[in-house]
């Protein structure tokens, strides 16, 4: 059977209450630049590869932040992974897991991982 829906994400919404200060954040910790357009006011769409992120400060409250990672960033080193965000002060909610993820916070409260690939 086919389906005019395609088996394939474009892109995950992230909610954030400062827009400015997110799209910088994790601009930084992805190392890509934030020169993009903050689009309508609200949105900031992050320079990936693969499936996108979109920064959204429209959606955000407490209540609809991430409770668990929706997906994971890859890494191809997860332990240099773990420490750069150690380094970089960013809150860390696990240890390495089956030396292979990790989860964090992202300023706003969302859960993300890292995951080795």
């Amino acid at each position: 059977m086919s389906s005019p829906i395609h088996s394939e994400i474009g892109t995950v919404f992230i909610p954030v209450s400062n827009i400015e200060k997110a799209r910088d954040w994790y601009c930084d910790i992805l190392g890509v630049p934030a020169d993009g357009e903050i689009q309508f006011g609200h949105l900031y769409v992050i320079p990936m590869k693969g499936t996108g992120i979109v920064l959204d400060s429209k959606i955000y409250s407490e209540e609809k932040t991430f409770q668990m990672p929706a997906f994971h960033l890859n890494t191809s080193n997860i332990q240099e992974a773990y420490q750069f965000m150690k380094d970089k002060k960013v809150e860390i909610l696990t240890e390495i897991q089956h030396d292979h993820f990790f989860n964090f916070k992202d300023p706003d409260g969302n859960h993300l991982m890292v995951c080795q690939c």
